[in-house]
Parts: C-alpha cells; sequence; structure tokens
C-alpha cells in the first residue's frame, strides 16, 4: 500500500491507577517541527479533575502510611520502568521538535536520576527534617514530619520531562498523592511516565496525570478544598496569582517556583529541602526511662 492514512494515537488520561477518556470527550492535536499532527492528548475538564483529586485522596492512606523504604523501593521501580523506555521517552521529547535528539535522552537520564535521588531520600528525609527536641522533664521529644496530603503538580512547558520529575519525585517521596497537570506544550512524555507509575507498583490513585491547557485548570485547582497543596512551575503570574488566593481562601500550602541558576540541573533540585515544604511537622512526647 502505497497511500495509507496513519492511525494516530489519541494519549488518555491517568486517573486511579487507570486511563480513561476525559468525560469531555476533547482532544489536542500534537504538531511535530513540520506542523504534521502526530498524536492527540486527552483535553481533561473540570469533571476529570475532581474525579483525579478523589482518586488521589482515596489512595493517601495507604500511600502515606506505607515505611519510607516502600516507597523508595516504589519510585526506584518506577525509575527502572523508565530505564527500559528511555528511547521511547526520548522520543516522545524530540517528538515535538523543539529538541534535539541528544538533549531529549539527555533529559531522560537527568529524570530517571532525579526519580533514584527521591526514592533514596524516602526512608532519610525525615532524620534531616525532623529533630529529637531536648525539654525540662522526664520526657522525650520528637518532631516527626508526615505527609501534607493531596498535592496538585503544575508542570512548566519545558523540560517536558524532568521538570515534572523534579517536582512530583518530593511530594511523592514524603508520602503525599498527586494531581500532575503536565507540560502544556508537548504532553506526550507524561503519559509514558504514567505508564511506568502503572507497570511500576505505585499503588493506584498516588500518581493521576491531566493533559490539557492549564487556563482551564489552574483555576479549579486553586479553589479545590480537597487540594492540601501545590507545587509549581513556568506558570504565568495571572496563574501564580490565582494559586496563591485560593491559599488564601482554603488554607492550601503553594510553592511556585523560580528556575534555579543553574536550571534544572541544579544540585540544590535534589536537596531534602524540596521536600520540606510538602510535610507537617508532629510533635510526639514520650516518658523515659529514667
Amino acid at each position: 500500500m502505497t497511500h495509507r492514512v496513519p492511525v494516530l494515537k489519541t494519549y488518555k488520561l491517568f486517573i486511579g491507577g487507570a486511563f480513561p477518556r476525559t468525560e469531555s470527550g476533547r482532544s489536542t492535536p500534537i504538531a511535530d517541527g513540520a506542523g504534521r499532527v502526530i498524536a492527540h492528548a486527552s483535553r481533561a475538564s473540570r469533571k476529570d479533575l475532581r474525579a483525579a483529586v478523589e482518586s488521589a485522596r482515596s489512595a493517601l492512606e495507604k500511600w502515606g502510611n506505607a515505611s519510607g523504604m516502600l516507597r523508595g523501593q516504589v519510585l526506584y521501580r518506577v525509575a527502572e520502568m523508565m530505564e527500559g523506555r528511555r528511547a521511547e521517552l526520548a522520543e516522545a521529547i524530540a517528538a515535538t521538535g523543539t529538541v534535539s535528539p541528544g538533549d531529549a535522552s539527555d533529559e531522560v537520564a537527568w529524570s530517571i536520576d532525579r526519580m533514584v535521588c527521591f526514592a533514596g531520600w524516602a526512608d532519610k528525609f525525615a532524620q534531616v527534617l525532623g529533630c529529637n527536641n531536648p525539654v525540662s522533664g522526664p520526657y522525650y521529644n520528637f518532631t516527626i514530619p508526615e505527609a501534607t496530603g493531596v498535592a496538585a503538580v503544575v508542570c512548566p512547558d519545558v523540560p517536558s520531562l524532568l521538570a515534572l520529575t523534579a517536582l512530583a519525585a518530593p511530594v511523592l517521596c514524603a508520602g503525599n498523592t498527586v494531581v500532575v497537570v503536565p507540560s502544556e506544550a508537548n504532553p506526550l512524555p507524561s503519559i509514558i511516565f504514567a505508564e511506568c507509575c502503572a507497570t511500576g507498583d505505585v499503588p493506584g490513585g498516588t500518581v493521576n496525570v491531566l493533559t490539557g491547557p492549564r487556563d482551564e485548570l489552574v483555576p479549579w485547582i486553586a479553589g479545590h478544598r480537597d487540594i492540601d497543596a501545590v507545587h509549581a512551575s513556568g506558570v504565568s503570574e495571572s496563574h501564580a496569582k490565582l494559586l496563591r488566593e485560593g491559599a488564601a481562601e482554603n488554607l492550601k500550602r503553594v510553592l511556585v517556583r523560580q528556575e534555579q541558576a543553574g536550571g534544572w540541573h541544579d544540585p540544590r533540585c535534589t536537596s531534602p529541602w524540596w521536600i520540606e515544604p510538602f510535610v507537617e511537622m508532629k510533635t510526639v512526647w514520650h516518658p523515659s526511662a529514667t
């Protein structure tokens, strides 16, 4: 056959460990560097966001109560799945023609290493962020970090994969569940990342991915009372203002990051202080034996 219309893939959402179609029935065409449509990405709606938050809330107890060692093993398993799909991830990053194949391959490597980094922090950050407090009296007094809850992760357009892992991994590491709004310009790597989560032992609902325009999703994220925190970067000033106003209304934690001087490769991006904004500190008193 010399003349054939190719069957383009429509990438679905990732909610509750499954890949449903958006309830709105809408999709956005993804074009390559020459302007040819190469795929379609589902366009999430307010109702999809509500379903994702409900799914994340239902998964919170299991993920948040898991030991740090188990969470680290699961995140490392996701890194293993990404390693096995390096070529596919690099191809997805370079698909829109804005990133060279070499740079795309480097971005995949950095993204995998970022997942491994926070997998390693999962059973160690509590020792760094927590402490044994000196008190007067026959007591031990400990400060222990605990997960904040359900977090929305709003990603910049570039880098499409590294920014996603850099923003989501520290939040997951702490025991939070996430609803991710990935790169609007190129959401393809985020869906492959979701597939890695689905096959990488991540409990259903722990990671949810909603592809679609930030203009449609950010206002509802800002006002949603069951979202406890927001980790964002690369958003417009108007979106940042919306998120902060939402925090004033319903007391969610909002962190809008500015890009580091060294970009997403800056060593500070691997610090446990990227975890700290997404934990609550619990103080425990215990009588001493003496």
